[in-house]
């Protein structure tokens, strides 16, 4: 009978956003609800957070879900981020019931603003949200969001996956060209437009500024930011920062994991942090 039950709640659902868009949703587990929200280019099949779900769903009503522009997820036009919080929103109202959320990379800094917005959640994780927040690390350019919109404007979406890669994250050129011969680029490069998303998200994290105390006063929920003790020190540095600027946050350090982070090392942290 929970096989059968586990097999059902598994199957794609879809929740109708407030400007009609159909946003896709699958559901594992029992216990209370928790909602995953993926950072840039990972929706429900390509991404940490379905291996993720599997760790939790003993513990948890794990949801998680295509982001507009992603997977089955439809993706009304023009984007403004206050569209993908009443996704957000539009899947905590279908569950009808208490729903705490964690999100990795931008998809940290997603549900930080959802939270700030007043969305009804009763507990926050946030991984490593890609904030540049002191000179550890050059921060972005300028022109770095004029660029993602020109490329993609033209369909070159190799070039966004590059600037991406090389701007945002600040890979090495090399190796982005490696990534270049890897199976999946075929599929980032299908995803790129949805970076401008996780952009005009980000806002001006990105400048190398400290962050304020009054950016997100809307933030009252008790929150949990996490980052790897191997990361690179500008993440580290973000989410300690971070965490003293929210109200009522702790930060933990992951002991030998980076902004790819393993699921099995992370799940303990997670339940522990929801459960009490």
């Amino acid at each position: 009978m929970n096989c059968s039950r586990l097999k059902r709640n598994s199957m794609t659902n879809f929740v109708k956003s407030k400007d009609g868009t159909q946003i896709a949703t699958t559901r594992v587990g029992r216990g209370p609800h928790l909602v995953l929200v993926d950072g840039a280019f990972c929706h429900r099949k390509f991404g940490p957070n379905e291996a993720l779900a599997n760790q939790l769903k003993k513990d948890f009503t794990v949801t998680i879900y295509d982001r507009r522009g992603r997977g089955e997820s439809g993706n009304t036009l023009p984007y403004k981020v206050e569209r993908e919080i009443e996704d957000l929103e539009a899947i905590i109202n279908s569950l009808d019931q208490s729903v705490s959320v964690y999100g990795i990379s931008s998809g940290a800094a997603l549900a930080l603003e959802a939270a700030n917005a007043g969305l009804p959640i009763h507990k926050l994780a946030l991984y490593e949200a890609p904030f540049i927040v002191d000179d550890s690390r050059k921060p972005l350019r300028d022109d770095y969001l004029e660029r993602l919109q020109t490329y993609t404007e033209s369909g070159q979406n190799g070039k966004v996956v590059s600037s991406f890669m090389k701007d945002g994250v600040g890979l090495p050129g090399f190796v982005v060209f490696m990534m270049r011969l890897m199976p999946s680029w075929k599929k980032l490069r299908k995803l790129a437009p949805t970076v401008i998303y996780d952009t005009l998200i980000l806002g001006e994290t990105g400048t190398g500024k400290p962050l304020s105390a009054d950016k997100w006063p809307g933030v009252k929920v008790e929150t949990l930011v996490i980052s790897g003790s191997k990361s690179e020190k500008w993440a580290q540095n973000s989410m300690k920062q971070l965490a003293t600027v929210l109200p009522n946050a702790n930060h933990l350090s992951l002991r030998g994991q980076t902004h790819m982070v393993k699921p099995k090392v992370l799940a303990p942290e997670l339940i522990r942090f929801f459960s009490r």
